[in-house]
C-alpha cells in the first residue's frame, strides 16, 4: 500500500469517527427525559395518564379555583389564568376540562413506592358544645395566643429551619427555651390561665378539635360561635392512632376516629396520658360567623370536598391537584367507591408530610365527619402546573363532553 492509499485510508476513518462523535453529540444534546425523582414533583404526563380526567366533573372545582385566585391572581403565573376564569363563573364540565388542559401541566407526585402511592385522609369542622364562662360542665379551656409565645425566625441564619414552626419562651434569666407542650400546658400548675378564649365540655372533643384546626361552638343560648386555628406551641404533631397500633391496643386496619373515640371512653383513666404523647398543641382564635367555611393556611375559605391541605415542601399552596383515591360508602356495608377529583391545595397540617399525602377537607356537620374519620386509603396524586408560557387566546371557553361526567 502506497502512502497516498494510506493517507486515503486515515481520512475516511477520521470522517467516520467524526461523523459518529457529531451524531453522538446530537443525541446528548437533543431532548431527553429526566428520570422522576426518588420523592417529589416528576416529569410533566400528558393528559391520558391522569386516571380519569376525561370523565371528571371538573365544573365542580370553579368556586376552589376562584379562591385560589382571590390570594394568588396578582402573581406573574396566575393573572392570566385567574382573569379569564373570572370572566367564566359557571362553566360546564367539559369547559373546566378544557380551560385545565390547555393552561396547566399535569405533574405526577412520585415517592418511590409502587405505583407511587400514598396515604389520603381527612378532615372536617366539628361542633362542640362550649360556655363562654367556665362551670362545673364546661371546663376544659381553648386558649387563645398567650402573650409569651416567642415565634422565632432564623431561617436567613439556619436554612434547615427553613418552613419549621419555631416557638419557645423566655425565662427569668432570659433563656430563651422550647414552649410549654401539651403535658405541661394541661397540668395542675395552669401555666397558660388568663388566656382562655372559650371552654368546651370534653377533653376528648377538645383534642379532635385540634387537629381539625377549626371549628364551632355551640354555647348554652344556642349561639354559635367559629373558632379558627391561631397559631402552634412549636412541637410536632404525634398520631394517637399510631400510638394504640404500636402497643397493640387497636389493629392497624381498626384504626379510625370513631374506634380511637370508643377506645377513650373505655379508658377513661389512659385519656389524659395518651393524650400527652401528642406534645403538639393549637391556640385559637375568633372567626368571622358569617364566613363561608374555616379558613385554610392559603387565607381563602375551604371548599368541601374541593380543598385539599398538603405538604408545602411538596406542593405549592393554591395550586391544582387531581387525587385518585377510594372513599368509604355508607350504604353499603363498608363498602368503598372510587374517588377521582380535582382539588386544590388551600390547607396545610402538622400531620401532613411527603409529597403523596394529602387531607381532603370533608365539610362540617354528621357527614363531614363521618366521612372524614373512616377516610384513610392509599391514593395517588398529580399537581397540575401552570403553564407560564401559554398565551391567552382570548376566545370564549370551549370543550364537548368526553363520555358521562362524574
Amino acid at each position: 500500500m502506497n502512502a497516498v492509499s494510506s493517507l486515503r485510508i486515515v481520512a475516511r476513518s477520521l470522517v467516520g469517527a467524526g461523523l459518529s462523535l457529531l451524531l453522538t453529540g446530537c443525541a446528548l444534546l437533543g431532548p431527553r427525559e429526566e428520570p422522576p425523582p426518588e420523592s417529589g414533583m416528576g416529569p410533566p404526563v400528558s393528559w391520558s395518564e391522569v386516571p380519569g380526567w376525561e370523565r371528571g366533573a371538573q365544573g365542580g372545582a370553579w368556586e376552589a379555583l376562584l379562591r385560589t385566585c382571590q390570594r394568588l391572581g396578582s402573581t406573574p403565573e396566575w393573572r392570566a389564568i385567574c382573569n379569564e376564569a373570572e370572566v367564566h363563573p359557571e362553566p360546564s364540565h367539559a369547559q373546566a376540562r378544557f380551560f385545565m388542559q390547555t393552561r396547566f401541566l399535569p405533574r405526577r407526585m412520585v415517592n418511590g413506592e409502587p405505583d407511587n402511592r400514598g396515604l389520603l385522609t381527612g378532615y372536617y369542622v366539628p361542633l362542640l358544645e362550649g360556655s363562654r364562662e367556665p362551670t362545673d360542665r364546661y371546663k376544659y379551656p381553648i386558649y387563645r395566643p398567650p402573650d409569651d409565645l416567642l415565634r422565632i425566625s432564623l431561617e436567613s441564619r439556619f436554612r434547615t429551619l427553613s418552613g419549621k414552626r419555631v416557638r419557645g419562651r423566655l425565662t427569668g434569666d432570659r433563656k430563651v427555651v422550647p414552649y410549654y407542650d401539651r403535658a405541661q400546658i394541661e397540668s395542675p400548675a395552669e401555666p397558660l390561665a388568663g388566656n382562655e378564649l372559650l371552654w368546651v365540655d370534653s377533653r376528648i372533643d377538645r383534642f379532635f378539635l385540634h387537629i381539625q384546626g377549626s371549628g364551632r361552638v355551640r354555647l348554652p343560648d344556642g349561639e354559635v360561635v367559629k373558632v379558627g386555628y391561631a397559631d402552634q406551641n412549636g412541637y410536632p404533631y404525634t398520631s394517637i392512632g399510631r400510638i394504640l397500633i404500636e402497643r397493640g391496643e387497636l389493629p392497624r386496619e381498626e384504626v379510625s376516629l370513631p374506634t380511637i373515640r370508643q377506645w377513650l371512653r373505655e379508658h377513661p383513666d389512659e385519656i389524659r396520658p395518651l393524650l400527652n404523647e401528642n406534645p403538639s398543641y393549637v391556640f385559637f382564635e375568633m372567626r368571622d360567623p358569617d364566613q363561608d367555611g374555616p379558613l385554610g393556611s392559603l387565607g381563602t375559605p375551604l371548599t368541601p370536598r374541593r380543598s385539599l391541605a398538603v405538604d408545602p415542601d411538596h406542593i405549592p399552596l393554591g395550586y391544582p391537584v387531581w387525587m385518585t383515591t377510594k372513599l368509604p360508602e355508607p350504604d353499603h356495608g363498608g363498602g368503598q367507591r372510587l374517588f377521582r377529583r380535582l382539588t386544590f391545595a388551600q390547607d396545610t397540617g402538622g400531620a401532613i408530610r411527603g409529597p403523596v399525602r394529602a387531607d381532603l377537607f370533608t365539610g362540617q356537620g354528621v357527614p363531614g365527619e363521618w366521612l372524614a374519620g373512616r377516610m384513610k386509603d392509599g391514593g395517588r396524586l398529580f399537581v397540575l402546573q401552570p403553564a407560564w408560557t401559554y398565551e391567552p387566546s382570548g376566545k370564549r371557553l370551549a370543550g364537548e363532553p368526553n363520555g358521562s361526567e362524574s
